[in-house]
């Protein structure tokens, strides 16, 4: 296992990290235990399956166990924005009006960054 010091995590730490258009689904236990594997899933297929440009991946706990599914969207000319209590319906209608149409949809925001 490599050792890391202070300085080269540091280094790490700066680097840029630019992601311009994704989708982060909150897959730890609580999100699982809410149905996050199928809202992920479902958006991966969609996604494919609409010839999206956009990014799927997982991702670790939010922070709000209340509120999963948790799923943060980010796309060019928006802020980023957590959706939460992410159903089959609501990962439609963020793929529709919120990755296609750059609309947000106000009644499932949890936060916006």
């Amino acid at each position: 296992m490599p050792k890391f010091n202070e300085e080269s995590l540091e280094a790490i730490r700066s680097r840029p990290v630019e992601r311009k258009n994704y989708i982060s689904v909150g897959l730890s236990a609580c999100g699982i235990a809410a149905g996050a594997e199928d809202v992920y899933n479902l958006l991966v297929e969609e996604v494919k399956k609409r010839n999206l440009a956009i990014e799927v991946d997982k991702c670790g706990c939010i922070g709000m166990c209340y509120a999963e599914p948790l799923v943060e969207v980010k796309v060019e000319g928006l802020p980023a924005v957590t959706y939460g209590k992410v159903n089959r319906d609501t990962a439609l209608k963020i793929l529709e009006k919120h990755v296609s149409g750059k609309m947000m949809l106000n009644d499932s925001i949890y936060s916006i960054q």
